[in-house]
């Protein structure tokens, strides 16, 4: 605990020590022997430099040691490893430990929050939470109920904590948080329960709130400047928050922020998405329905929007815009572009500058994907940036109570959050990937505060005329928009990818593998099976010379919601329990943290 004790006393003997913070906080996450963010970086590369293990020795990988984290439901993030302690989070009750790496893994100190169980019905897809965040000595622990906690990283104490929402109306969350300069980034979720989604800025040293921006909602609740705020190079306008909502439906419109955000220091942007409107009936809220499902990037200091990209106008299938957005500087005829990568649960891989908001790439990652016949990527037109729908899969068009049939992908995307990976040494994505379908019904629902404000029935089914399984493990090229290669699994790959210098790709399974590919071919190096099935995402560090891989299991998120809550009903877990049956027979619950390493 040395390092740790030394870094942390740098900060506390400084005033004004928040920049300090920050600055400890990005060497840190420059060093690749901590794993000092959940998503490894603040571009969201989740690439490690560390090369002990490789292609040539990843398969005699072993376990090195396990932990128990006491709890059985979804188990999705990483732990973080500063210095010689490893915090490791749970769904709910969202129990925090401290281990101290240096002494067998020996608990330093636990936080076990007293939530109101009564949150747990409010959470839409099970109790899962992202995982905690590290700056200025405090580690940030954003709990189902809303509750942002800052723990003193060396005593787990409570140094100040805020309320961000109202789970009474449905604002829960299952987020991780993003530490960046002086401040920490949150969201929010409950797209489900009809909520008005938010991203808020709390600072560092106290909890104050510096601003929130709001998804839709007047100019000055989305903090938006109507002519230098830009949607594909043109000016928003003034109401652009209203002006495509019927009447106020804007103020339970959804549009929750409850993925994960990316920082470009160089730009002092933060970028991440927006998930659908609230309801899942299109009918009953005419209109584009702006800005839900929307890549945002913003001033981190004043939350001022500099563009906005709408992806999926009029959502009529649940496809959250909320996936990961990955930062990459690569090179476009000749010219080296700050790039910005996006895998949309509608199917479709975004490349665009992150800088501008230029859409330059918009193409379909699962073959599958059958809603749309592509986007328009012509400037000059009138629908420019749009995707065209395809009107046999158009739930909008086909009506109300009248059921559509054969839609891919199926409503958690052709990727939800489980975060996908990038390598600059192969310039390639690596990405889980979702291969199912689904039959969608929508039907008019009231809205009643706390209540589900849902409006459609579903069933899911792996995608027809295919491999017969449920997900793909693909390698991507952001700038051709097309796949390298696949990999099928038999269940939809739910945990987060991992890239190393070691040229492999880790990736777990949701009946349990942690596998390691090569990173040029996807040829499979590795496979272990752990105690049950993964949606976490691996992370590596070093410790003592010795490189680790670590992985969280425990079966759960909206894909293993039938096995994670007990439930039966096919049509229950908004249509995945009955999807995803045949994943009790490989499976089963539980909550525990294998730690991997090459044989001494």
């Amino acid at each position: 605990m040395k390092k740790l004790l030394a870094l942390t006393s740098a900060v506390a003997i400084c005033s004004g020590g928040v920049a300090l913070a920050n600055d400890e906080l990005q060497g840190l996450i420059d060093d690749s022997t901590q794993w000092a963010i959940q998503t490894g970086d603040y571009k969201n590369q989740r690439f490690s430099q560390l090369e002990e293990i490789n292609k040539d020795n990843v398969g005699d990988l072993q376990v090195a040691w396990t932990f128990s984290t006491g709890v059985l439901r979804g188990h999705e993030g990483s732990p973080l490893v500063i210095g010689n302690v490893m915090y490791v989070h749970t769904p709910f009750p969202n129990i925090v430990y401290a281990l101290d790496l240096a002494d067998e893994g020996r608990i330093i100190w636990k936080y076990e929050p007293k939530q109101d169980p009564d949150v747990i019905p409010v959470m839409c897809c099970d109790t899962v939470n992202r995982g905690v965040a590290y700056a200025d000595n405090k580690i940030f622990l954003h709990q189902a109920d809303t509750t942002l906690v800052a723990l003193n990283a060396e005593t787990g104490a409570v140094e100040w904590s805020v309320q961000n929402g109202d789970p009474a109306i449905g604002e829960t969350n299952t987020a991780t948080v993003l530490p960046v300069n002086d401040k920490v980034i949150v969201g929010i979720s409950g797209g489900e329960f009809g909520v008005r989604g938010s991203v808020t800025a709390y600072n560092i040293a106290d909890g104050s709130q510096a601003w929130r921006a709001y998804s839709m909602g007047p100019d000055e609740d989305i903090l938006v400047d109507p002519e230098n705020t830009t949607h594909l190079g043109e000016p928003v306008g003034e109401n652009s928050g209203t002006n495509t909502w019927e009447g106020d439906q804007w103020k339970i419109g959804g549009g929750t922020t409850w993925g994960w955000y990316s920082y470009d220091a160089e730009e002092n942007l933060v970028y991440y998405g927006t998930g659908n409107p609230s309801t899942w009936n299109p009918a009953q809220r005419p209109g584009d329905n702006r800005w839900s499902m929307t890549v945002m990037a913003r001033d981190v200091d004043t939350g001022m929007a500099k563009w906005f990209y709408q992806m999926t106008p009029h959502d009529e299938w649940d496809y959250d815009g909320i996936n990961e957005m990955i930062l990459t500087e690569q090179e476009i005829d000749g010219e080296e572009r700050k790039l910005l990568t996006h895998f949309d649960r509608n199917g479709l891989g975004y490349t665009m500058d992150r800088v501008t908001g230029e859409l330059l790439v918009a193409e379909k990652y699962d073959p599958a994907v059958n809603w749309t016949t592509g986007v328009d990527m012509d400037p000059n037109s009138d629908t420019y940036g749009r995707p065209a729908v395809v009107a046999e899969y158009s739930t909008e068009q086909n009506g109300e109570d009248v059921n559509s049939t054969g839609i891919c992908p199926a409503a958690l995307g052709s990727k939800d959050q489980q975060p996908a990976a990038y390598s600059p040494e192969t310039e390639l994505f690596y990405v889980p990937t979702n291969h199912v379908c689904m039959d969608y019904e929508p039907f008019r629902v009231a809205y009643t505060a706390g209540q589900p404000y849902v409006g459609a029935t579903l069933a899911m089914y792996p995608a027809p005329d295919s491999h017969g399984g449920m997900g793909n493990f693909i390698a991507w090229d952001n700038l051709a928009g097309e796949i390298k290669w696949s990999i099928p699994e038999q269940f939809s790959v739910w945990s987060g990818a991992l890239a190393t210098a070691g040229d492999i790709v880790f990736y777990g399974t949701l009946e349990g593998y942690l596998k390691a590919v090569d990173a040029e071919t996807g040829d499979e190096l590795y496979k272990f099976k752990t105690p049950s099935g993964i949606i976490g995402n691996v992370m590596t560090y070093e410790f003592e010379g010795k490189q680790y891989v670590g992985i969280l299991s425990g079966v759960g998120g909206w894909a293993g919601i039938g096995l994670a809550a007990g439930l039966t009903n096919p049509n229950d877990g908004l249509g995945a329990v009955g999807g995803y049956a045949a994943l009790s027979d490989y499976t089963n619950l539980g909550g525990q943290l294998t730690v991997f390493a090459l044989p001494d």
